[in-house]
């Protein structure tokens, strides 16, 4: 079975808009479906997916999962992304380098879910192809939703 990877995380928060705003603000995300407890944004030109379900009980809970991360296409200083991410409500965790020229911020959104955003030299198994727009479509495992407005 061939996939493209892991492409979707769906979190539960208390408030879909505020959170669709805060990784709008921080990762340029755009709406691709909404309803009114669930919003599915994407980063435009990629496949991946972040999903807000309003669940204020499951809320900010990890569930096991102790991060989810954004790779970075190149090396940003660290202190645009600390900016970004306070400028949008989020709280810094941590900060810094893996080693020279590798910035990484840990930080916290408005539901407590910690994330991170680093960068990484090409490992041998990243695609090497483009991605072409106009190819993605609703999460496989979700049924269409109607478009935002």
């Amino acid at each position: 079975m061939k996939t493209y990877g892991l492409t979707h995380v769906a979190l539960s928060v208390r408030d879909v808009k505020k959170s669709l705003k805060f990784y709008q603000q921080v990762l340029g995300v755009v709406s691709v479906y909404e309803e009114q407890d669930s919003i599915q944004a994407q980063t435009p030109g990629t496949r991946d997916v972040l999903v807000f379900e309003r669940n204020t009980e499951r809320a900010g809970k990890p569930g096991g999962i102790a991060h989810f991360g954004f790779r970075l296409v190149r090396p940003v200083a660290v202190s645009a992304i600390v900016k970004k991410v306070k400028r949008a409500g989020g709280k810094v965790v941590s900060k810094g380098e893996f080693a020279p020229g590798l910035p990484y911020v840990f930080f916290t959104d408005p539901d407590g879910y910690e994330v991170e955003v680093w960068f990484e030299t090409p490992t041998p198994y990243d695609p090497t192809e483009p991605i072409v727009s106009g190819q993605q479509g609703a999460p496989a495992d979700r049924p269409r939703k109607r478009p935002s407005r």
